[in-house]
């Protein structure tokens, strides 16, 4: 899902691109959900800092969208009183980090750009979804709807829209000017969560009521 990318950003001025991102269900329903915002075109090296963390959480990952710079690792700590599993069958990155227990936390590098689907091999339930880009120039959908990327160099690109629960993301070229904001607007359109099987290529298991402790 993800373009390829074609030059290397350097140190020139810089300009923004900026807009707003609707999101709906099929029935046309407006949804207030999490959507990541990427351009793409150009590639960077990710900042020095603290690896991205999803955590296992009341049966849920959370946060169960992130964006994250080829090259970066994510962290994924247990903060629940009972074993969890992480794994992908993605062909971008296919892992699986095995069982651990609370307070027990494992992670993961991605070294080139995909989305990654992530699941939990013992709760069917748990699904989160890493976007891995090439770049820096990535950001989170505010609750307004608004994004605004700052940090763009000059050049022509595409800017992507991505929530979970889309088969595809929304995407349109960009032209970007030093100290100019570039204005792109997205809209897109949800389903249902996907079906998965489990680690094994099978479906899962009925766990009824057990919290394997």
């Amino acid at each position: 899902m993800l373009a390829a990318f074609a030059g290397v950003a350097n140190a020139e001025p810089t300009g923004r691109v900026v807009g707003a991102v609707t999101i709906t269900d099929a029935d046309g329903k407006p949804v207030d959900a999490e959507a990541i915002i990427y351009v793409v075109g150009f590639r960077e090296s990710p900042l020095p800092g603290a690896p991205t963390q999803i955590a296992q959480k009341n049966r849920a990952f959370v946060p169960d969208l992130v964006a994250i710079t080829v090259g970066e690792t994510v962290s994924f700590p247990n903060r629940d009183p009972f074993l969890h599993n992480v794994f992908s069958q993605a062909t971008a990155r296919k892992f699986d980090l095995g069982s651990f227990k609370k307070d027990d936390e494992k992670s993961k590098d991605f070294p080139q750009p995909g989305v990654i689907d992530v699941y939990c091999n013992i709760h069917p339930e748990m699904a989160a979804t890493i976007v891995v880009v090439p770049n820096r120039a990535h950001t989170r959908r505010k609750r307004d709807g608004t994004y605004v990327i700052a940090g763009v160099p000059p050049g022509s690109w595409t800017v992507f829209a991505y929530t979970r629960r889309v088969t595809t993301p929304a995407s349109a070229p960009v032209t970007v000017v030093a100290g100019q904001d570039a204005k792109v607007d997205l809209a897109l359109v949800r389903g249902g969560e996907p079906a998965h099987r489990n680690k094994y290529g099978e479906r899962y298991h009925d766990t009824g009521t057990t919290t394997y402790r």
